[in-house]
């Protein structure tokens, strides 16, 4: 990773931004990219490089969506000391988010080093990327039945329990290659949430989570990051969020009219030929 250039920092900061809001899996994307660039996907440097600059996405969601960050969590220190503030419906999309981020703390703290080393496999990513998908066009299925009774529901109707659902599911993300957006975007469809408030849910969910995950990486890998030198960590996180910023614009603007399908094939197509490319060795596991 010492070796990391400046090329190769804007290539994974594209990626990363690109891929990071899109139902399409940014691990299992900036694995396969690092395999290509000629990196080791299971070097504990890499692992903290490719968190790290996550940290630029999660820049471009808090700087997009400041003014309803704000207001949800002005709603919800109101709603802790008053039952009239608790009546706001921000109070309940506040908490769905709170009690939302903490099962993928839980779990990702005490699954670390499988998940930074034995799942750090292009045959995980390819597994993930097909089995996931069908889960996707399940969660498409259940959400039309809902359009069809007239029952979806709006960001005004998002309770807790809602939070707790999505957050289970959104664990699943862990695995390289399941998209953390495309496991509680899927969940929120099938909670019945309409399409634009699930993926802004999603959206709101990832702060936390990405955010804990990369500050404790460059904690944890701060030796390895160091060797890199500031300059390539730097061009990551600045393209990363250019990139990320305008991905999440156009995704919000892609699912008020659209499903999620075009990214479930996609997903399937990306897997198959990773499939191929493993078996006849083009590119190795790890």
């Amino acid at each position: 990773m010492a070796d990391l250039s400046y090329l190769d920092s804007v290539i994974l900061g594209v990626v990363e931004g690109l891929t990071e809001y899109l139902p399409v899996s940014s691990t299992g994307h900036l694995t396969i990219t690092e395999q290509l660039l000629g990196l080791k996907v299971d070097d504990p440097a890499v692992t903290a490089y490719t968190a790290v600059i996550q940290l630029g996405a999660i820049a471009a969601t808090l700087l997009y969506f400041f003014r309803d960050i704000v207001r949800f969590a002005v709603a919800w220190f109101r709603g802790l000391g008053s039952a009239e503030a608790r009546k706001d419906p921000d109070y309940g999309l506040a908490w769905a988010v709170v009690v939302g981020s903490i099962p993928v703390g839980i779990v990702g703290f005490l699954a670390r080093d499988v998940i930074s080393g034995a799942l750090r496999s292009l045959w995980v990513v390819a597994a993930a990327l097909v089995l996931w998908s069908v889960v996707m066009v399940v969660a498409e299925r259940i959400h039309t039945r809902f359009e069809s009774r007239g029952e979806v529901r709006g960001e005004h109707s998002v309770r807790p329990m809602d939070g707790v659902v999505i957050g289970l599911v959104q664990c699943f993300s862990l695995i390289p290659g399941v998209s953390r957006s495309g496991a509680t975007i899927s969940a929120g469809l099938a909670r019945g949430i309409d399409r634009v408030t699930a993926t802004r849910l999603s959206f709101f969910l990832a702060i936390p989570a990405l955010t804990a995950a990369g500050l404790f990486q460059a904690v944890q890998e701060k030796d390895g990051l160091s060797a890199l030198g500031i300059g390539p960590v730097i061009v990551g996180l600045v393209v990363a969020f250019i990139v990320a910023y305008a991905s999440i614009a156009w995704l919000l603007k892609f699912v008020a009219s659209n499903s999620l399908l075009p990214f479930v094939w996609y997903r399937v197509a990306l897997g198959l030929v990773l499939v191929v490319g493993l078996v006849t060795t083009v590119i190795s596991a790890t």
